[in-house]
């Protein structure tokens, strides 16, 4: 063995291990901390690449908004380091994988299950709502396990922060995955954050309850004419809560899906 073998390799009081993650402009590898030996994930990205593809405020907003929260069931921002060439994002190490992979491998859940989830996700996107942070993204891909099974919402990079609302009080920038977005993001016209979050949150329990997506179509407009017309049919073995919940919050009306988010009809429909 080499000396370069021999010595780790280090980024701060970081120890760099194998890469448990890679994406086109960053790196996810697993680290530890040499003071503490807790376990961490450090996100590398490479700075000519950032520049390059007009990342930059992406990434800026991501680390912003993640320094913003401290929350059990929202991935932990623990620090940010640069070099010359590289931004080293250091994060909890969350080690369950994707709710997503759960779903495709498990298929659906029973509603105990499922509730609980839904639970953990409503209690941390109300807290990112009320520090001023909307995700715009949240979908099952997006929502890690930990090794107890509880869930972590993760990837800020396409979410909003309160500073970025325009003088009509609303949002207008179209972003996040077509089979989870709100009907008001897509028909360009400006749109309340938190309202179009509780709409994904609203799709991500359709999917873990039925094991498939409420709104799906090989046609993108077909797609976004059943999203804006809120077609879709709840599958016979929901609980009738369930199906009221779902129905609610997938009402293609904004102010009937931000009325579903509001604490007592959540815990009226499904406590």
């Amino acid at each position: 063995m080499n000396r370069r073998q021999q010595v780790k390799r280090r980024v701060g009081k970081y120890e760099v291990g194998r890469t448990i993650g890679e994406g086109t402009f960053a790196k996810v590898k697993f680290a530890r901390n040499s003071e503490t030996g807790e376990p961490v994930a450090l996100k590398i990205l490479d700075k000519e690449k950032v520049l390059k593809h007009k990342m930059a405020e992406q990434i800026r907003r991501e680390i912003a908004t993640m320094k913003l929260i401290k929350h059990p069931n929202v991935v932990q921002l623990y620090e940010v380091m640069a070099s010359k060439t590289k931004i080293f994002i250091i994060l909890e190490y969350v080690t369950g994988g994707e709710l997503f992979d759960k779903i495709v491998n498990d298929g659906r859940m029973k509603e105990d299950e499922a509730r609980r989830y839904f639970q953990q996700l409503i209690h941390a996107v109300d807290y990112c709502h009320s520090r001023g942070v909307y995700h715009r993204d949240l979908k099952p891909e997006n929502l890690l396990l930990d090794s107890y099974g509880n869930l972590k919402i993760s990837d800020f990079g396409l979410s909003a922060l309160s500073q970025q609302v325009r003088d009509d009080g609303l949002l207008h920038t179209s972003c996040g995955t077509p089979n989870y977005v709100a009907p008001e993001v897509l028909n360009d016209r400006g749109y309340d954050g938190a309202t179009a979050d509780m709409w994904s949150c609203g799709v991500v329990l359709y999917v873990l309850l039925a094991g498939y997506l409420p709104f799906d179509d090989s046609n993108l407009m077909n797609l976004y004419k059943k999203i804006s017309s809120g077609e879709f049919n709840c599958p016979p073995w929901l609980s009738l809560g369930a199906m009221k919940l779902i129905t609610r919050i997938l009402d293609p009306n904004p102010m009937t899906h931000k009325r579903a988010g509001e604490k007592k009809l959540r815990n009226l429909c499904y406590a």
